[in-house]
């Protein structure tokens, strides 16, 4: 697909006017979805530690916001907290793969490098949560892996931090149905899990997914789990 077909101009609507944080933005599914949205009139920031890669992204990008940020530091994430002041929405895109050599070929280094994606979930989730609970239409999501439901030896390190995440998103999801209910309230926040076998290849179809998510009731998509491809 050509950078002219993925920019999802009037595509969506509801997504329009919002600003969306893309948490390990840098990726080409960072990128993919910063246009998608930004073309749908929302406001992006992309937070990430690669200052390179931010500033290429704000060169091919115009109108972008980006913040250079170690989202698996905690306290830097809470800084970055206190620096975006409103937000409608969070896109977790930090992630990566190891694995290979069977059971016994899983190692601890492997694991631990593949667990900062659950550690970013989680500082990034605990620190915008009241925020995004003050939005009037709040949208988070996460990208798991099909491995989920079928683990396989050679990448158990990799699944099982995929189930680890997808369990924080549905309490999140569970966090944000609660708060709506003790305030006697219209749900207005969800959180939803996208699987895919791959990402590769399928960052249009993420990106215009979340995007679209401002076009449904939060009640439908809260806590909801939809398999890309």
């Amino acid at each position: 697909m050509s950078d002219g077909d993925a920019t999802g101009e009037g595509r969506v609507t509801g997504v329009a006017g919002r600003t969306v944080l893309l948490a390990g933005g840098t990726s080409e599914a960072g990128r993919v979805a910063a246009q998608v949205l930004t073309a749908a009139g929302a406001h992006v920031i992309i937070a990430a530690r690669d200052q390179v890669a931010l500033g290429t992204l704000r060169e091919a990008l115009p109108g972008i916001r980006t913040e250079r940020c170690d989202l698996t530091d905690e306290t830097a994430v809470h800084g970055l907290g206190d620096r975006v002041e409103a937000l409608d929405g969070v896109l977790h895109l930090v992630g990566g793969w190891r694995g290979g050599g069977g059971l016994t070929g899983q190692t601890e280094g492997d694991f631990r490098a593949l667990e900062t994606s659950l550690t970013a979930l989680r500082h990034v989730s605990r620190a915008f949560d009241p925020t995004l609970r003050a939005s009037d239409a709040a949208r988070t999501a996460i990208v798991s892996s099909t491995a989920v439901t079928r683990p396989l030896a050679g990448g158990a390190n990799y699944a099982a931090v995929k189930a680890a995440a997808e369990a924080w998103n549905r309490a999140v999801a569970h966090g944000f149905a609660k708060h709506a209910r003790d305030a006697g309230e219209p749900l207005r926040a969800a959180a939803v899990t996208y699987r895919v076998k791959t990402l590769a290849g399928r960052e249009f179809a993420l990106a215009d997914a979340f995007a679209r998510l401002w076009d449904d009731d939060a009640a439908a998509v809260n806590d909801t789990v939809v398999t890309l491809g």
